[in-house]
């Protein structure tokens, strides 16, 4: 028997039935295999309201290598912290930026129990990068941790990577407060990189609110904002060009697809800011 299980999910021995997960629905709808029939069941019920939803996952990864690149080989930034950042897959943050640095130390950061048991197996032999349990909704548990902090110099500038996990903060639980938290705690010269779903901008996307409404129902949170209220959540950072935009055209490669031949690529926004 292996001390550790990395295997699939979907391929390890299942005790229960495990309750809808949102790092396992994400997973299903980037084609992995980390998922159990709950998840798939309210990844299906999105692909019926919105089939083109696998290119705009696909784009999220692709805009967060993308910003990943710019962090360590333009803004020489040297530690990242990843919140809410799921199931390993491909290209992860740490291997995109171990292309370019291998002397990156990178934390990733979920509140997920099965998350973490498979990224720590996943990653256990990985000196540079360190998995550890925190809830974006309580910041302290992630800046207090003291295993970030030994593998972290948060004295020193920090890329924070907030990709695809603000949406789930919903109104009533605080996210300017805790965006502020986390901001506040970053020494000058740190970047953050937001992803959020965005509705249009009188915010009554059909598209929007149909995806909206399955993750509310289904694991009781989700909530797309304008692109200004994602602005807001910048609060007093540099933001750097282009700004606030649609993911595809935040430095787009050649191969990027167009938000005007792709509607559903509007339902997300991204942005990078440094803090001054």
């Amino acid at each position: 028997m292996p001390d550790r299980d990395t295997r699939p999910l979907a391929d390890q021995p299942v005790v229960g039935a495990p309750p809808p997960n949102i790092a396992r629905i994400y997973d299903y709808l980037l084609g992995g295999k980390d998922h159990f029939s709950a998840d798939r069941e309210i990844g299906a019920l999105i692909e019926k309201s919105t089939p083109e939803v696998h290119l705009g996952v696909r784009e999220q990864r692709a805009v967060l290598r993308r910003a990943v690149r710019h962090l360590v080989a333009e803004a020489g930034l040297t530690q990242l912290i990843d919140i809410g950042s799921g199931l390993p897959t491909a290209s992860n943050v740490h291997e995109v930026a171990h292309r370019i640095d291998p002397s990156v130390r990178v934390v990733y950061v979920d509140n997920d129990p099965v998350v973490l048991a498979h990224a720590r197996a996943l990653l256990a032999d990985n000196e540079q990068t360190l998995v550890v349990e925190g809830d974006l909704r309580q910041p302290r548990t992630i800046l207090d941790n003291a295993e970030l902090r030994d593998h972290l110099d948060l004295d020193r500038p920090v890329g924070l990577l907030l990709c695809g996990i603000l949406h789930y903060i919903l109104d009533e639980e605080d996210p300017e407060g805790v965006t502020r938290q986390l901001y506040a705690a970053l020494a000058p010269g740190s970047h953050v990189f937001v992803h959020h779903l965005v509705a249009g901008a009188d915010d009554d996307d059909p598209d929007a609110r149909a995806i909206e409404r399955t993750l509310r129902q289904s694991v009781g949170r989700g909530q797309f904002r304008t692109v200004e209220q994602v602005a807001a959540l910048l609060h007093d950072l540099e933001p750097v060009d282009p700004g606030v935009t649609l993911v595809t055209r935040w430095r787009p490669d050649p191969d990027t697809p167009s938000v005007e031949d792709n509607p559903v690529l509007r339902l997300a926004a991204v942005a990078l800011a440094r803090k001054p």
